[in-house]
């Protein structure tokens, strides 16, 4: 009998040892997203990896080959969804979501509260966290993928800086919009702020950019310009 418990406590203890150095390894692997910026999809993952690594080391009938090939394939799996969510914005939207706006020029949008299952006592707590406590106080707030309310205050409302001396307190042209990502060009953005393909090629042009593909990010900005980050190689390659 006591060679029977002096065996299960040491696999117990090779269980725990294996178990949490397999899992060290994969959350590497996986990235270094901080809890605040994971979606409900990396959130519900890392979850599940913790409850397998778990199973293996406190469950002594578990099958413990089964349990690793489980831990490792369950991680190899989030792993592909990484790298294809990185490379396919299509993909990257329809397993994170995109952001969803929910206030927009001062107005509540209440079918987008619903579709994203948000009442107004849940928007009204997430704007006091951001030390907003009137509504007609917001230009527009988005519900981010990974549940954060990001929110545009009205121009009179934002904290003023020395350069603000003399800033107009007219409402902004446009919502900040991202109009390329990765080379690809976003066309329903676009569209949503009635713009054109060729107003955004003469806008890349006037900053010698002959292609959308040379582009890593474009975001239209409040006042109609545009912010453009180039990929590395057409950076280095720039004159």
């Amino acid at each position: 009998m006591g060679d029977f418990i002096h065996t299960q406590f040491w696999e117990m203890i090779l269980r725990v040892i294996f178990s949490f150095f397999v899992l060290l390894i994969l959350t590497r692997i996986l990235g270094k997203k901080q809890l605040s910026q994971l979606t409900f999809f990396h959130y519900i993952t890392g979850i599940t990896l913790g409850s397998i690594a778990a199973q293996i080391a406190s469950q002594a009938q578990t099958n413990f080959l089964d349990a690793f090939i489980a831990l490792v394939w369950w991680g190899v799996l989030t792993y592909i969804m990484t790298i294809v969510t990185i490379k396919s914005t299509k993909t990257r939207v329809l397993i994170d979501g995109k952001p969803t706006i929910v206030v927009q020029n001062g107005l509540i949008l209440e079918s987008a509260l619903k579709k994203n299952r948000l009442h107004m006592d849940e928007l009204t707590m997430m704007l006091r966290e951001q030390a907003i406590f009137s509504v007609q106080d917001v230009q527009y707030a988005l519900l981010e993928p990974n549940g954060k309310l990001s929110v545009l205050q009205k121009t009179s409302e934002q904290v003023a800086t020395k350069q603000d001396v003399k800033a107009s307190v007219s409402p902004p042209t446009y919502l900040p919009t991202e109009v390329v990502s990765d080379g690809q060009l976003i066309y329903e953005n676009l569209v949503e702020l009635e713009l054109t393909e060729d107003w955004l090629i003469k806008m890349l042009k006037k900053q010698n950019i002959q292609s959308v593909e040379d582009v890593y990010f474009a975001q239209v900005q409040t006042n109609g310009s545009l912010y453009i980050s180039l990929k590395d190689k057409a950076r280095h390659s720039s004159p």
